[in-house]
């Protein structure tokens, strides 16, 4: 008999998502038959983009997450800066970098330790009091010394966060919400002291990163072998590219493409539309390119089940993140599952800091870093670049120097979005069908599955309107905390 779970909201994530899933036996063992992933709060940020100042991008988009706004404030900036065929200074193209990779950093770790790595450790005797009850506590878990262990790391790596986050500011200005990107580079001047200062910090995380980071992941993974075979998705995959090491943008650390279950081939953004089959907006807003997307919500749409709309690539289902970098960057190809999103994400946490340090040598000191653009009258652009989660892409149109019309596409819109024109699944959904569930009152294997891709509702919809009809006053009851 097939029994269906739902676990609203689901916790250690950034924002509200519920997972619906259908379970049965097959084969004689339970798994999940069908998923759904859904957004429970109306998106409205393009919205309130309408009518303002083009610069005011840079610094309300990135009011979408704390978590990674560097990545909103650089695609706002580049939407401006690559249409008018402006090219930032070298170290304001630099500092960028540096303050984005201390991003990418800090997220990383953010999410092994204090989002995902308790769906696996047996914290019993460690942590017992809130936010850590009630809790799953599964045979397979991980318990003693290993456990003792993971938690300290927890620990350390809250300080490891916090010195990413000085470390991203020493040219950011501050950090969450960086203050000094513009369109045309970064206003910030680089002295030998910020210098100094942005080495030590980063020495000391490269060395947490290769000493506990990734032999906690490595550590992990030998322990649930078994999640190297779950948790697959799609199968494709779809990178923006980001990191730009010269002065052209051709050339990144981590390299643009798809990877279309076969072969990488070169990615073309025209061919990016959004559908909202199964998503409460007007069907009007369906079957767009971004750059001339809607936002009109429907609440009330028969069939529709999430606030997310469903990006595809040439009409395919696409999954974004570090492992979709790292595979078409080809840093990283073993497998495409569950363990191997984490393994590549730490993975990938190396890479970019062991780039940071090259990239200092690169600044010059007491240079600046930005080259300054008028507000244009009239022009439609694009800035396209890589959260920590994924790929990023604004899109926005300019009439009178005002905004006319801003579209974003998140990572999570990307992973998080529920079925298309075709009835495709969304990648979390996929990922889901077929994973195994051994307790259906502890289903600790779907929140595995589903952490995995470090999901941000913050990020895929916003806004939400208390004791209003838009779909946001949905009963909670939570499976797990």
């Amino acid at each position: 008999m097939a029994v269906t779970i739902t676990i609203d909201p689901i916790s250690r994530i950034e924002g509200h998502l519920k997972i619906e899933v259908t379970v049965d036996t097959v084969d004689g063992k339970l798994q999940v038959v069908d998923a759904r992933s859904s957004g429970t709060m109306f998106r409205g940020f393009e919205q309130m983009m309408i009518g303002r100042n083009p610069y005011d991008a840079v610094y309300y988009t990135q009011r979408i997450c704390g978590v990674c706004p560097v990545s909103h404030s650089m695609a706002a900036s580049m939407a401006v800066e690559k249409t008018v065929g402006v090219t930032p200074p070298a170290n304001g193209r630099v500092m960028r970098n540096l303050v984005l990779g201390a991003n990418f950093v800090q997220s990383h770790i953010l999410h092994f330790y204090h989002l995902a790595a308790l769906d696996y450790i047996d914290t019993r005797g460690i942590l017992d009091c809130a936010p850590w009850e009630p809790r799953f506590t599964t045979p397979d878990m991980i318990g003693g010394d290993m456990a003792t262990t993971l938690v300290g790391h927890y620990v350390q790596a809250l300080v490891m966060r916090r010195k990413a986050h000085q470390m991203g500011a020493i040219f950011g200005g501050k950090l969450p919400c960086v203050s000094t990107f513009v369109p045309g580079g970064c206003t910030a001047i680089p002295t030998a002291e910020k210098v100094n200062q942005f080495r030590a910090l980063l020495t000391e995380l490269r060395s947490f990163i290769d000493t506990t980071f990734i032999p906690d992941v490595q550590a992990l993974g030998n322990a649930f072998a078994d999640y190297y075979q779950l948790g697959a998705g799609s199968g494709n995959l779809i990178a923006y590219g980001v990191f730009e090491t010269d002065s052209t943008g051709l050339s990144q650390l981590l390299k643009r493409g798809w990877y279309d279950g076969s072969a990488v081939q070169p990615m073309e953004p025209g061919t990016i539309r959004e559908y909202v089959n199964s998503s409460w907006f007007s069907d009007d807003c369906g079957n767009l390119h971004p750059a001339g997307g809607l936002t009109e919500p429907a609440p009330d749409k028969p069939g529709a089940y999430s606030w997310v709309k469903s990006p595809r690539y040439l009409e395919t289902v696409c999954e974004a993140g570090p492992l979709a970098r790292m595979w078409i960057n080809g840093d990283y190809q073993r497998g495409i599952s569950a363990m191997d999103r984490l393994v590549a994400r730490a993975l990938e946490t190396k890479k970019v800091a062991d780039a940071m340090d090259g990239w200092l040598n690169e600044l010059t000191i007491g240079q600046n870093g930005y080259t300054y653009i008028p507000v244009p009258v009239t022009m439609k652009g694009k800035g396209l670049v890589e959260a920590p989660r994924g790929a990023l892409g604004h899109w926005v149109s300019i009439d009178n120097s005002k905004i006319s019309r801003y579209q974003v596409i998140t990572p999570t819109a990307w992973n998080a979005s529920g079925r298309d024109q075709k009835s495709q699944p969304g990648p979390i959904e996929q990922a889901l069908m077929g994973s195994p569930v051994n307790d259906p009152n502890q289903p600790v294997e779907v929140l595995r599955i589903v952490h995995s891709f470090d999901p941000c509702l913050a990020c895929a919809v916003h806004v939400a309107r208390p004791n209003s009809r838009s779909g946001v006053t949905i009963p909670i009851r939570i499976a797990a905390v």
